[in-house]
């Protein structure tokens, strides 16, 4: 006779959300590259090329599998890929007008949004502790930004970058709805391509002027090519296992890693900041845990699993 293992306090890591830890990591790193490229580029330009040069680099290693592509991959691929486009786009905008501390503020929305968005959508409601984990999260989020940025007037710029947040919440929920009934390199070289065509397509309504050849343009161009399709495909393929709301929550730690390599650059960190990256850091391992409640429901879904198997 066998007895079940009890299960322990904190679930352990698994592979697809390890990925998602490593990605957010690689994602929060590009800040300062990004900063770099905007010194010889417009915006929506460099959005663009960026994407422009993932869908080329995933393109390049799915040319066998995109003569399969169906057409509810084409429709899921450019519904996330204008997703990626808004939440790029309009927070893009909102810079030009209000404070980078007031667009991180606004934008650190999407992370209450998500399991919101969620449970309207999908109607899948979030459980207690991953509910607490968001409101630790978002709290740790605001510590970073600093009191500055939650002065709020809702002026245009705001309005854009507020959905502009929707838009990020809607691209993570998006992913995860179409997660499991779409090949992931197909799908990612559709939304990618939609995000770099509509990019492209913003830049003389936003009054940009094309610039000219630099090293520095192609190089950030292309190694933030590379790092979009990695997180990319990392995110679709990850997702198929990973809820939007567990995602969102180590998501949320990419301000951290950000300010890790900004650190290690030479910037300042304030201890508020620093409070608020911890309270991230905490977040994620509170989602981890488990009600009574919630650990029978997984002993019953487990047993039916192998009962079914």
């Amino acid at each position: 006779m066998t007895t079940a293992k009890t299960p322990s306090r904190f679930n352990r890591f698994s592979k697809a959300e390890c990925i998602l830890v490593f990605i957010t990591m690689i994602w929060g790193g590009t800040f300062l590259l990004v900063q770099h490229a905007m010194t010889v580029s417009g915006p929506m330009f460099f959005v663009g090329l960026r994407f422009a040069a993932a869908a080329i680099v995933v393109g390049f290693f799915s040319l066998r599998t995109l003569r399969d592509l169906t057409l509810f991959e084409l429709k899921a691929g450019v519904f996330i890929g204008v997703a990626i486009m808004f939440g790029y786009g309009l927070q893009t905008i909102g810079l030009q007008t209000i404070l980078s501390s007031q667009s991180a503020f606004i934008t650190a929305l999407y992370v209450p949004f998500v399991p919101l968005l969620q449970w309207l959508v999908l109607g899948r409601r979030p459980g207690l502790m991953p509910s607490i984990g968001i409101m630790l999260a978002f709290a740790g989020l605001m510590l970073l930004t600093g009191p500055a940025g939650a002065s709020l007037n809702f002026s245009p710029g705001e309005i854009a970058t507020l959905i502009g947040a929707i838009a990020i919440a809607a691209e993570i929920i998006l992913i995860s709805a179409f997660a499991g009934q779409v090949d992931v390199r197909r799908v990612t070289v559709v939304q990618l391509a939609t995000a770099s065509l509509l990019s492209f397509l913003m830049v003389v309504p936003m009054g940009e002027a094309l610039p000219g050849f630099s090293w520095l343009l192609l190089f950030s161009a292309v190694g933030l090519g590379l790092t979009s399709a990695v997180i990319q495909v990392a995110m679709n393929w990850a997702q198929q296992s990973v809820s939007p709301t567990r995602a969102t929550l180590i998501y949320a730690g990419e301000p951290v890693w950000a300010g890790v390599v900004g650190r290690i650059a030479g910037e300042r960190f304030p201890p508020i900041a620093m409070l608020g990256a911890a309270l991230i850091v905490v977040a994620v391992i509170v989602s981890e845990m488990k009600t009574k409640g919630q650990k029978a429901v997984d002993l019953a879904d487990a047993l039916e699993q192998k009962r079914q198997g």
